[in-house]
């Protein structure tokens, strides 16, 4: 007989203070995604939708995403934190629809695990067939909204500075080491020439495992597409920080090149 899973954790006491800011803000919406787990209990993955200032039939479409390895809080603090900012810093997402996904791996989070309720890492079976849910869940948010830009916000054990893996878009690079700049403010940079087993070049890895959270292979046009790495073992306020200031910056800097971009 198997032992009970423990949770650990509320995603609720996540949630609720969130979902209270969608009801007073014009801009903010709640829109959870329900799902059937593998029980056939319903359950969702939180989400929210903020609509920057500008034009909305022109705004960039860009996914964030955190907490696909369940013991990752950082990143998973951060996206609560940026849905707090936007509220009282609404230029911030000027031209942009954001939408804000904190916990992704909701049984990873609830028991305080990197892995899925079968032991997987769900970073390795996106676009593969898999049958988890929440992968499933996901890929279908990935299919409807096409993103132009997609950030997956974590957090590594095995490092002791900051570091992100870029794909797709040409004007990526140009985003992310100015990102890894502002966040340098809390965190050192990894250096190393090696991270993860990847070539690196000043914390900047332009190769990648397979099967993680990116954007549809069928999608025509390829957006930007970047993973934002912490050291997990940093203090965790400095992380949240880190993550925060580097989102600031992408957007910023994203926007202004998408439409300079000739001149690069």
């Amino acid at each position: 007989m198997t032992n009970p899973v423990s949770f650990t954790r509320d995603l609720e006491k996540l949630t609720a203070p969130l979902d209270v800011l969608a009801e007073r803000n014009e801009r903010l919406s709640s829109e959870h995604v329900s799902y059937l787990s593998k029980h056939g209990a319903l359950a969702s993955l939180p989400k929210y939708v903020f609509s920057g200032p500008g034009d909305r039939r022109s705004h960039l479409k860009v996914g964030i995403f955190a907490g696909i390895h369940g013991d990752e809080d950082s990143g998973v603090e951060a996206i609560g934190r940026l849905v707090e900012l936007l509220g009282r810093q609404p230029e911030m997402a000027r031209g942009y629809e954001l939408f804000l996904y904190p916990v992704c791996n909701r049984h990873g989070y609830l028991t305080n695990s990197r892995w899925s309720e079968d032991g997987l890492d769900l970073n390795r079976e996106f676009w593969k067939g898999s049958i988890e849910p929440e992968v499933r869940v996901l890929e279908q948010e990935l299919e409807a909204n096409r993103f132009d830009g997609i950030v997956a916000l974590h957090s590594d054990d095995t490092s002791e500075g900051l570091y992100g893996f870029v794909k797709g878009h040409e004007l990526t690079r140009y985003v992310l080491e100015p990102a890894l700049e502002a966040a340098g403010m809390f965190l050192p940079r990894n250096f190393d020439k090696s991270i993860d087993n990847f070539e690196a070049n000043n914390g900047i890895i332009e190769q990648g495992y397979e099967g993680i959270l990116t954007a549809p292979p069928t999608q025509k046009f390829r957006p930007f597409e970047i993973v934002f790495e912490t050291p997990h073992l940093a203090d965790a306020e400095r992380q949240v920080q880190a993550h925060l200031a580097a989102i600031a910056v992408i957007l910023e800097r994203f926007k202004v090149l998408i439409s300079e971009g000739q001149n690069i």
